[in-house]
């Protein structure tokens, strides 16, 4: 297969950091520079801070460029395949035609849409469960061989048909084994699902007082340390977004800081009471098909 060079037009525009982290050895470090310093180095960041237009996958095998690129109906062409001529293994780049919004202020649905998606793209090309989706091969530079396959963009809808049955179940990011390897928008995703859950319980703390300044601070130090917990943890700045979101959402739209202390407690009593007597229903149609099984038995 012949590279084919990126052409420097079509992924200027593709790649949208205008101060980027980049760096030519991760082991010495990568460093925020000037969108054409960051040009010239072989690893750059592959999206701002606050956007996603491009998913990334990375493919640690020798044949990554042919998984990439031999679609047979399994998934999407990437827009580019950047492989390291030394071992075959590659990034494959897909752009999306809008991008995906992660700031606080982000409607949470089209990113954990896009988190979907990539888990398909990478599925489809047995991709690197742990690669953070941070730091790409940069397509431009003479260290890497660039394959350029199209400069179009995808939308998420696209993305996701043409996957088909490579896409992840609905709840795919509460199974044992993605808890454990978070990757690329997944983190982001699975960071706010979390951590929301855990904030609506702790509100009670703070309803009786109607203390939105100290929720905020008990949710900010317990999303970082959520977030710290992660073998390759998001930006600071994404963990702040993650929960000033979950702040403003609970102080400003939720019922239960709307309603006050005394309903909260009164729904919380009402649903544990549920959910005992479902347990106990369960417990005891378990019991009654244990003694019907061992009658039938003697």
């Amino acid at each position: 297969m012949t590279a084919t060079e990126a052409p420097t037009d079509d992924w200027e525009r593709l790649w949208l950091p205008l101060w980027p982290l980049a760096g030519d050895d991760l082991l010495e470090g990568v460093y925020r520079q000037s969108r054409a310093s960051a040009l010239g180095r072989r690893y750059i960041e592959a999206n701002p801070e606050a956007l996603s237009n491009l998913l990334v996958v990375d493919i640690d095998h020798p044949d990554a460029a042919l998984r990439a690129l031999s679609a047979r109906g399994s998934h999407p062409m990437p827009n580019a395949v950047v492989s390291n001529r030394r071992n075959g293994h590659a990034h494959a780049v897909w752009a999306l035609s809008e991008p995906v919004t992660r700031t606080e202020y982000a409607r949470r649905k089209p990113l954990a849409y896009a988190a979907a998606i990539t888990e398909g793209l990478r599925r489809a090309v047995d991709g690197d469960t742990g690669y953070s989706g941070l730091l790409t091969k940069n397509p431009t530079h003479d260290d890497w061989d660039t394959e350029w396959i199209h400069s179009a963009g995808y939308e998420l809808d696209q993305l996701a048909e043409e996957l088909g049955e490579r896409m992840p179940p609905p709840r795919w990011r509460e199974t044992k084994r993605q808890r454990e390897n978070v990757a690329g928008l997944g983190r982001n995703c699975s960071l706010f699902e979390s951590a929301r859950h855990w904030a609506y319980r702790e509100t009670r703390l703070f309803l009786p007082t109607q203390d939105a300044d100290g929720l905020g601070r008990s949710i900010h130090r317990e999303v970082h340390e959520r977030n710290a917990a992660f073998a390759d943890p998001l930006p600071a700045s994404e963990a702040r977004a993650i929960a000033a979101s979950i702040h403003r959402w609970i102080t400003t739209r939720s019922r239960m800081w709307a309603d006050g202390a005394a309903v909260y407690e009164a729904t919380f009593t009402t649903i544990q009471a549920a959910r005992g007597r479902k347990s106990a229903e369960a417990r005891k149609r378990t019991i009654d098909e244990r003694i019907a099984t061992l009658r039938a038995g003697v």
